[in-house]
């Protein structure tokens, strides 16, 4: 992991969230409102040191929403305890998540597992040993995952993020790309999507691995390197990586995937003179859509956070698992998984969730750009 002064701060806050919502257990019901048993909705966090920039922004979304449910009313009149549960990435601690959620009887579903690698690792558990609990709205990344009856993506993955950004570069008659990997396991992971996505588009890729100084692999690229550069890696990769190209006298262009948060990517004095194009697997912060308004506004009321791509996924992922909770009668985990099996259409405020024959709901992207003198445009 890179070392920056906020990542200690960033760690902390992530700790006290999840310590909060395990120790105190509490569930906010609404005042006045007599409420019935509590049900639980667990949520897997991955607070690894390179993951846990993604995994803070997605769990404060996740956590702002459940509290504003409770407070008008929870579920059918019963509270929801959301329990955020922390992992280190390695798959032993997963394996005890997964154990501690399957022994709670409250618990009926698995709602927002982030990051990518850790949703990318239950998935596969799941599937392996066919546990009979739902699994919601992961932050799942990864397109090469096997999705089955148990996993429910709702976010665009790598091959659909990629795809949708090279749609864009086509059109002014690109026909080179750089791929940048923050490490030997974002390659690992990513390559498949990367490559396939590329040459499916008709697009000659050349791929740079990184390693401990990124910032030196920036300084590297010479003229024989592509204009435009995908960016596979989190925020504070990217910033050591565009403080690197931003000493070279050649423009570029950055295409980050939906990991990376650019409010942050300013604040750490990334990208001065480097444009990064982020895309997104949400809508704009900004945008006028019912969910994303009421995003903002619980956002401003239970966070001193600013609106980001990230914690607004997380936001939305709570939000469709509480409306297809509420079509379930008895929420118990065969119901809770029976009714997320269905894979209906649903409408969360207007970010539309349809599933298609891989078993995904992945079609919607968009993009913001921050500039060169530091603004955030799109």
């Amino acid at each position: 992991m890179l070392s920056f002064p906020f990542a200690a701060s960033r760690r902390r806050v992530l700790a006290a969230g999840a310590a909060c919502a395990l120790a105190s257990g509490v569930a906010w019901a609404q005042p006045g409102r007599k409420g019935g048993k509590p049900l639980t909705v667990a949520q897997i966090v991955d607070t690894s040191a390179d993951q846990q920039d993604v995994a803070k922004d997605f769990l404060i979304g996740s956590r702002a929403a459940w509290q504003d449910i409770n407070s008008k009313g929870g579920l059918r009149g019963r509270p929801v305890q959301h329990t955020s549960i922390e992992v280190d990435g390695t798959l032993p601690s997963l394996r005890a998540a997964l154990d501690g959620v399957l022994a709670n009887p409250s618990c009926v579903v698995l709602s927002g597992t982030v990051s990518d690698p850790v949703a990318s690792q239950l998935a596969a558990l799941l599937r392996k040993e066919g546990t009979g609990i739902a699994h919601v709205a992961p932050w799942l990344q990864n397109s090469s995952v096997e999705i089955d009856e148990q996993t429910f993506p709702i976010f665009a993955a790598r091959q659909e993020q990629i795809s949708h950004a090279l749609k864009s570069l086509s059109l002014v008659g690109l026909q080179q790309v750089g791929a940048v990997f923050a490490t030997a396991r974002e390659q690992a992971l990513y390559q498949e999507d990367v490559a396939r996505t590329a040459a499916g588009m008709n697009f000659k890729l050349q791929s740079y691995q990184g390693g401990a100084d990124l910032a030196q692999l920036g300084q590297r690229m010479d003229s024989r390197t592509p204009a435009v550069l995908l960016f596979i890696g989190g925020t504070p990769e990217l910033v050591q990586f565009t403080q690197g190209l931003d000493k070279q006298a050649r423009q570029r262009y950055v295409v980050a995937l939906a990991d990376v948060n650019l409010q942050t990517v300013i604040q750490m004095g990334g990208a001065k003179s480097t444009p990064v194009i982020a895309t997104q697997a949400v809508p704009m912060v900004s945008a006028s859509t019912p969910i994303v308004r009421r995003y903002r506004e619980v956002l401003a009321r239970l966070f001193d956070e600013p609106p980001v791509a990230l914690s607004l996924a997380g936001f939305i992922a709570a939000h469709y698992t509480y409306e297809v909770l509420t079509d379930v009668e008895t929420p118990t985990r065969a119901g809770v998984l029976a009714a997320f099996q269905r894979r209906s259409d649903v409408d969360v405020g207007g970010y539309r969730v349809s599933f298609n024959a891989q078993r995904r709901s992945a079609t919607y992207v968009t993009q913001s750009m921050l500039t060169a003198d530091g603004r955030v445009v799109g």
